[in-house]
């Protein structure tokens, strides 16, 4: 076997050791998705979502504000367009988040692109751009792609268990469980936390997310902190 053989026969090998490396490390924020999975099913299947839809809605739109943002306001009949509004603005962020991937993902097959994107969520991206950091080289793919697949697995099963057992434990917040997903991001902040001197921007978006809440109706503090954060990141830089 030549040398070239053994390269291309070695692809396969690290790809697969990058995708279970990528689910080893997503695990613990995979135990963090339950309870706020669960709390999910459990309000959707409150206001009238079947067994079958919850998995649909969070398998289809793999985007947690967003979906409880929806079923928050949810009615019958539903205000379909505002809901459809309400959506795009909290997932607005994903637009700079794709952006920042685009350098590590312009090389590949539009089909291979578009699933990156697909499964794109907060903590895969996170995560994702973490461990290209700490190793100092592109993104791969296969850790990606390991973190993003258990992440949404978890999701989709457990929000569809919150759908099942939802009516009969009542309402689940009172367990604690909408507490979870916020220790999960700031977990993933001190790990993305570069010191002082870099902090600006989160310090801004926070600022901008938070008056904006207190003041404009709606979910425009998401995109408000989004973008603010961009600006001030941009700034710094040039600076």
């Amino acid at each position: 076997m030549s040398n070239l053989d053994v390269a291309e026969a070695s692809v396969p090998e690290r790809t697969q050791h990058q995708s279970w490396r990528g689910l080893q490390a997503s695990f613990p924020v995979m135990l963090g998705f339950i309870p706020f999975a669960l709390v999910l099913g459990s309000q959707a299947a409150q206001k009238g979502f079947t067994a079958l839809e919850v998995p649909l809605m969070t398998g289809l739109n793999f985007g947690g504000g967003s979906e409880f943002a929806a079923v928050e306001l949810w009615t019958s009949p539903p205000h379909v367009l505002l809901i459809i509004a309400i959506t795009f603005l909290v997932n607005s962020r994903h637009l700079l988040m794709g952006a920042a991937l685009a350098p590590s993902i312009r090389h590949l097959p539009k089909r291979k692109a578009f699933l990156v994107l697909f499964f794109m969520c907060d903590e895969s991206w996170a995560m994702g751009l973490a461990d290209a950091r700490k190793s100092g080289t592109s993104l791969s793919l296969g850790y990606y792609f390991g973190v993003s697949l258990g992440l949404y697995l978890t999701w989709v099963a457990f929000t569809t268990v919150g759908a099942l057992v939802g009516p009969v434990l009542g309402d689940v917040t009172r367990y604690g469980f909408d507490m979870a997903f916020p220790a999960v991001f700031l977990v993933m902040l001190a790990g993305m936390w570069k010191g002082v001197s870099a902090a600006l921007p989160w310090l801004v978006s926070l600022l901008v997310a938070a008056a904006t809440y207190l003041v404009v109706p709606g979910a425009w503090y998401v995109p408000a902190g989004a973008l603010s954060g961009v600006v001030a990141a941009f700034w710094a830089r040039s600076s």
